[in-house]
């Protein structure tokens, strides 16, 4: 078992609390580096989704694990940045820049998306949301002299100010550096005030207010951060496939984001990769088991949708701290064994006694 012994209050917001941290983390940055050179093209396009999805993620988790809430419209997000993204560059503007102006847009949307935030919470907060992208997905369809309206759009080569390239290990390491300065980023973002501000608006928004946190100022401010991370998601995905089109971007990619903060663990960072490597590997396995079921199952209509509901179910049920969670249960009970207590991790029902109004 670890001990961390604290000498200073740097120490306890310090990005890598011990040794370990630097060596398990070194040495999954070096296996992404030549995952290239050592798997095949397929499974290192898998890899690159998985990162954009976990840029993605990150945003969502900003927005709904630490500052508490929850939209169901973040695809819109991605098909700003994806369409913003697809007509600068048809334009010829360099890659860097357009990245740039695709995330500066969509957090501009966002900004203004959370307006109703500042009025509206829970369920009604996400019926906004779900509302907006329903909109978002109509001007995609009906502004076709930009969009392409449902032909869709082509997505031109990665312009590197004039080094154009259509590589995917070139994309493969643009996505991976981008995730890494995302992390780092966000990490940064999270220990900061306006982190901590953040997090003390998900606890109790009236504590926060009791405290000096301007509940405007910052909900504005997650929804702006939480889109441009978004946004850069859906220009990333827009190289990616090399073509988008309103479909892309309705309430089932919203839903699939929602899972992955669900599902990777809601109020982690780690929580966003999890459900992101879920997300992209559970199709493969799902693909993958129906040569092994009867065929009246594997070959179901829907039989997707009704994993990724059964498994949504199971984690709220059974594990509502997500995939994250579950395995800092399991690295707890190997760091306590043989004196692991079962009750550890049980919840607690904990109200903020600012909260009982009635």
């Amino acid at each position: 078992m670890r001990f961390i012994f604290k000498t200073s209050y740097d120490q306890d917001i310090r990005i890598s609390k011990h040794s370990g941290h630097l060596f398990w983390y070194s040495s999954l940055l070096v296996s992404l580096i030549f995952a290239p050179s050592v798997l095949p093209a397929y499974w290192s396009s898998l890899l690159t989704m998985a990162m954009i999805y976990s840029i993605v993620g990150l945003g969502l988790m900003l927005l709904s694990g630490f500052t508490g809430l929850f939209s169901i419209g973040h695809a819109a997000f991605m098909g700003v940045g994806a369409y913003t993204q697809a007509v600068l560059t048809s334009m010829g503007w360099p890659f860097p820049v357009a990245i740039v102006c695709s995330m500066a847009l969509s957090a501009a949307v966002g900004a203004v998306v959370g307006l109703p935030a500042l009025r509206v919470r829970g369920i009604y907060l996400a019926i906004a949301t779900l509302a907006f992208a329903f909109i978002v997905q109509e001007v995609f369809t009906r502004w076709e002299s930009v969009t392409g309206g449902n032909r869709g759009l082509t997505v031109g080569m990665i312009n590197l100010f004039g080094w154009k390239t259509s590589s995917p290990i070139v994309f493969y390491y643009i996505c991976l550096v981008l995730t890494i300065l995302t992390t780092l980023g966000m990490l940064n973002l999270l220990r900061s005030a306006t982190g901590r501000a953040f997090v003390a608006i998900r606890d109790s928004e009236i504590s926060a207010q009791s405290m000096g946190v301007n509940l405007a100022r910052y909900k504005t401010l997650s929804f702006a951060v939480s889109a441009a991370l978004a946004g850069l998601g859906g220009a990333l995905s827009a190289h990616m496939l090399r073509f988008i089109s309103p479909d892309q971007f309705g309430i089932v990619q919203s839903i699939d984001l929602l899972l992955i903060v669900i599902i990777g663990g809601l109020g982690s960072v780690h929580g966003a990769f999890f459900g992101a490597i879920f997300l992209i590997a559970s199709p493969q396995a799902i693909s993958f088991a129906k040569n092994f079921l009867p065929s009246a199952i594997g070959e179901t209509v829907g039989l997707q949708s009704l994993v990724y509901g059964l498994v949504l179910i199971a984690f709220v049920l059974y594990e509502p701290m997500g995939i994250y969670g579950r395995w800092v249960k399991i690295r707890t009970w190997f760091e306590l064994a043989p004196l692991y207590r079962k009750g550890l991790f049980k919840r607690q029902k904990n109200f903020q006694k600012t909260e009982r109004l009635k």
